[in-house]
């Protein structure tokens, strides 16, 4: 008897089962994928793009490109695309989406794609043909048949922010990455493009030469700066290109300058107090003062009243000395009575006598 005619039925037929369902199960995640409903369209009209395996919830962009193939993806990156044309969108749970997309002619000529790529999260993007009617068509570049750069591993952006950025300096950073050269021949003093992004904008590309030279099949570790302008505050991204390919992003995120917002707010504080300051200062300067009201006003002065009481001279036994004789003569005598009718000055050796016309004084009878 042979072994095949041992196994029972049931076991053969549980077992064509499961092999196909374990194969399932190994099976790769799916890769992101673009479809078009039209492979060709002209400027004006408008295109449905779907999409399959980018994963839950994702934010897309998606853009039409020139001088791009699947094989070679966007070559310029996104200054070959009509960035001002595209369209962003979200994934659904099970990672599809299916939206309308606006046919514009992108800067570079034909052949062209739709460039689908994610905005959050994992990196990934994916291409579809796609031809603009009556846009130009040009053959793509030559492909680089000698040295040939990739970044490798261990890509960050090395430095912190001092005080000066928390006041509103521009912040910077140490962009530091390991590259390796794949081709056949050295690379010497290659020219790297550096380029800062914020948001879903389209990078702003800067040229930094590296001195040195690279040999085939070494690597290299390479460190470039790479400065924001002032003030500047959110999400950014960086990118280094070389040869027209993006070799590698990097997020960067960069905190909003408070010290700014709190000099303004202490100026708001302060100009309004000195202003008030300075109007009170004139508002008194200006203002009539009323006359009595205190010595602290300046210039207001009341007249000084001088009371002098005349000086009654005595009876002496002898004459005054001269320096008294001056100090009599000079001294004022009130108005209702004259040195003559002066009773408390009589005459020297001579007594005082009833006059004539003077009352008598009553006595005792």
């Amino acid at each position: 008897m042979s072994v095949k005619s041992r196994i029972p039925a049931w076991v053969a037929v549980l077992a064509l089962v499961l092999v196909p369902l374990s194969g399932a199960s190994a099976a790769a995640p799916e890769k992101p994928g673009v479809k078009l409903s039209k492979s060709q369209a002209g400027t004006g009209g408008s295109i449905t793009v779907t999409g399959s395996g980018w994963g839950s919830k994702r934010l897309l962009m998606m853009l039409i490109c020139g001088q791009s193939v699947p094989s070679r993806g966007v070559i310029g990156g996104t200054n070959s695309c009509a960035n001002a044309d595209g369209r962003a969108v979200t994934t659904d749970a099970k990672g599809n989406f299916s939206k309308k997309l606006p046919v514009a002619e992108p800067p570079k000529p034909c052949p062209c794609v739709v460039h689908v790529a994610t905005v959050t999260g994992e990196k990934a993007a994916a291409d579809a043909i796609f031809m603009v009617a009556g846009h130009s068509v040009e053959p793509l570049p030559r492909e680089e048949t000698g040295g040939r750069l990739s970044v490798l591993t261990d890509t960050r952006l090395n430095g912190s922010n001092g005080l000066l950025t928390w006041f509103g300096a521009p912040p910077s950073r140490s962009f530091v990455f390991t590259v390796g050269n794949t081709g056949t021949s050295a690379i010497k003093n290659p020219v790297f493009q550096v380029g800062t992004s914020h948001g879903v904008f389209a990078p702003q590309w800067e040229e930094q030469q590296w001195r040195g030279t690279i040999a085939p099949g070494k690597k290299a570790r390479i460190t470039l700066p790479v400065e924001l302008s002032a003030g500047a505050h959110g999400d950014y991204s960086v990118s280094l290109k070389y040869g027209g390919k993006v070799l590698a992003e990097q997020p960067w995120g960069v905190g909003r300058p408070w010290g700014v917002t709190l000099f303004w707010l202490l100026l708001c504080v302060v100009v309004p107090a000195a202003v008030f300051r300075i109007g009170m200062a004139l508002v008194e300067r200006v203002r009539p003062r009323r006359p009595g009201r205190g010595g602290r006003h300046r210039g207001l002065r009341l007249p000084e009243l001088a009371v002098r009481l005349p000086r009654l001279s005595t009876p002496a036994t002898s004459s005054p000395a001269p320096s008294a004789r001056a100090r009599t003569s000079t001294t004022p005598t009130l108005p209702w009575f004259t040195p003559d009718s002066d009773p408390g000055t009589p005459a020297a050796g001579q007594l005082s006598a009833p006059q004539e016309n003077s009352p008598t004084t009553k006595g005792n009878t």
